[in-house]
């Protein structure tokens, strides 16, 4: 589980991908009942109809950085990633069984990610290569290349541009290494290990391991092996692997238009090192394929509600683990070994543990199927839904937008819809503070990141707004009505003591042209000053809590306001306080309120 809690701790990821191996098995083109196995015509027959569905994903670098305006391709639609490297496209045409994704950016080699396309918002990470350049050959000379590990490549001198056309001249090579014991691997290849045999029948893919090679002229252009000639490739097993590493392993290529690797040719096992001759450059991979069949799981709670943001996990003795995370449906879908016993564990986050909250023997599949598991209540685990409203700076809904929660080390990235958006997540009790930013994918407009308190089992955080030029503001909502947004005069101070009341005392107001005013006064715990507060009795000295009487129609009859602390930043940095709950005004009457603080702290 080290691993998984690696990956955990990066934005949601929706991928399946083989990272682990335990043994190895040939492949003799017929199925495990020892029935011929039939094949289609055309290899896009297994991909099925043709149906619409909803994206988003993030593309990041090796350090895990967000990368800006990546070119995002998905069938016919084609858009930008923005400043948190994050992409939507909503409503595209891929296939019931296959969807592919490309990203392309100046300076780093080709990225993809292949997807069984769930019913819900289907999520991908991308890690994009560097395109570093690790050697220089000439045209007309035979040369080899090769890295600190071992990995080479090697060259007879001829080399063609992407028009058949004959390029004379000295050729940078760009070379990766993908190591199946790197956590990273899975992010890192192009698609999903989803192949076509010789024979034209489809396969999942153990892989031991992956060279991505490009070639670039003097100009940047890109640049193949011409007609006819033969490279050697050389590429290191992991130590790890080697006790299952066969003689001779089948090579597979990347086709990088269609979305799904290719077989062409074998390697031979030479001391560590897996060599063999292609004839063209893409990623090449060393794998042992597998019939496969797509197995959906969906997962909900004992009351039948969607659990999202689940780690599922599925292992087969033969062919290692896929992993992949449920989305706002509750479901994850994937390939897997047909014909085998399968083990399936649903984790929570890694704050959780290691222990899964759900484990089942599955199978074996012949075909394509779907499953329903249901998660048991546990003590331990506790179900949090957050719900909001995210509006544009002028107050109109964001409906090309999503929304950043970030929990611990790990970022949950959903999609709003007319302006709304809900978050569902398992949680444990180490921890009951988050952050939440929005993003504004047309206008390009963000929210700060704010710090709240879950107010279990629903937090409603009432209205978020998307200007990058307001860096702190007062917002709040009575009854669910029309928001209340302060964004100047404010004035804030933090004090050891007050005149009217014994220990640590906070005050913050704010006014706007508009007419509105914000006052509120906390009286904090001597010791703990973060944390949840009842209101405060401005007729207790030693009371602790927070009043925002002044400038609202507010009485202390009834009041059930509960205000949560959850950043006391030193002058010069934020304050961060969210409050809700019910209360009467001066005539009796009952309402509600919601509300945010996100301003400066003056001293």
């Amino acid at each position: 589980m080290a691993s998984i809690k690696k990956i955990l701790s990066l934005i949601l990821i929706f991928l399946f991908a083989l990272t682990s191996l335990t043994s190895c098995e040939t492949d003799d083109g017929n199925n495990s009942n020892g029935q011929q196995e039939t094949i289609p015509d055309s290899f896009s027959e297994y991909f099925g109809n043709d149906i619409s569905r909803d994206f988003i994903g993030n593309v990041i670098d090796s350090n895990k950085n967000p990368i800006e305006g990546v070119t995002i391709t998905i069938g016919n639609e084609t858009v930008l990633t923005d400043s948190n490297g994050i992409f939507i496209i909503n409503s595209t045409n891929v296939n019931e069984r296959f969807g592919y994704v490309k990203a392309e950016k100046s300076g780093y080699i080709h990225g993809s990610r292949s997807v069984v396309p769930s019913g819900g918002t289907n999520k991908v990470t991308i890690m994009l290569l560097e395109a570093t350049v690790v050697g220089t050959v000439n045209s007309g000379s035979s040369e080899t290349i090769s890295v600190a590990n071992g990995s080479s490549v090697s060259f007879d001198g001829n080399f063609i541009k992407e028009d058949g056309s004959a390029y004379s001249g000295s050729v940078d090579v760009i070379m990766h290494h993908l190591d199946p014991a790197d956590k990273d691997m899975a992010m890192q290849m192009p698609g999903m290990l989803y192949a076509q045999n010789n024979e034209g029948a489809e396969r999942m893919l153990q892989t031991l391991g992956m060279l991505a090679i490009e070639l670039r002229g003097t100009g940047g252009e890109d640049l193949n092996l011409g007609e006819g000639s033969i490279s050697e490739i050389k590429m290191p097993v992991d130590a790890s692997l080697m006790s299952i590493a066969p003689a001779t392993i089948p090579l597979w290529y990347f086709d990088e238009v269609n979305g799904y690797w290719k077989e062409e040719g074998q390697a031979t096992l030479q001391g560590n090192m897996y060599v063999g001759n292609v004839s063209h450059f893409s990623f090449w991979n060393c794998d042992i394929p597998a019939e496969a069949i797509t197995l959906c799981i969906t997962a909900t709670n004992e009351s039948n509600n969607s659990l999202s943001n689940l780690w599922v996990s599925i292992t087969s003795t033969t062919f290692g683990t896929t992993y992949g995370y449920t989305n706002e449906n509750g479901e994850v879908c994937g390939y897997v070994p047909s014909n085998e016993t399968l083990e399936l564990n649903i984790y929570s986050y890694d704050f959780c543990g290691d222990t899964p909250l759900y484990y089942e023997m599955i199978g074996p599949f012949s075909t394509d199927s779907n499953i329903s598991i249901i998660v048991q209540e546990s003590s331990d685990i506790i179900e949090e839904t957050i719900i909001g409203n995210f509006n544009s700076c002028n107050g109109d809904a964001v409906n090309d937008g999503y929304v950043q929660l970030t929990y611990g080390y790990q970022t949950y990235i959903d999609l709003v819809t007319n302006g709304e958006f809900e978050i569902n997540l398992l949680r444990c009790e180490e921890d009951n503070t988050f952050k939440l930013k929005g993003s504004d994918y047309v206008n390009l407009q963000t929210t700060d990141s704010i710090s709240y308190t879950f107010t279990t089992p629903l937090t409603n955080i009432g209205s978020i707004s998307a200007c990058n030029t307001v860096t702190e503001f007062i917002q709040y909502s009575i009854d669910d009505g029309e928001t209340v947004l302060i964004i100047d005069g404010f004035q804030t101070g933090f004090s050891e003591a007050s005149d009217a009341v014994d220990g640590p005392s906070l005050t913050i107001s704010g006014s706007s042209n508009t007419g509105n005013c914000f006052y509120m006064f906390g009286n904090l715990d001597d010791t703990v000053y973060e944390g949840s507060y009842d209101y405060f009795d401005w007729n207790d000295a030693n009371d602790t809590g927070f009043n925002i009487q002044e400038c609202i129609d507010m009485t202390s009859t009834n009041n059930n306001i509960i205000f949560n602390l959850t950043t006391l930043g030193a002058a010069g940095e934020y304050i961060d306080i969210n409050f809700s709950g019910a209360y009467e005004d001066y005539n009796g009457n009952p309402h509600t309120i919601t509300g945010v603080v996100h301003v400066f702290r003056d001293y």
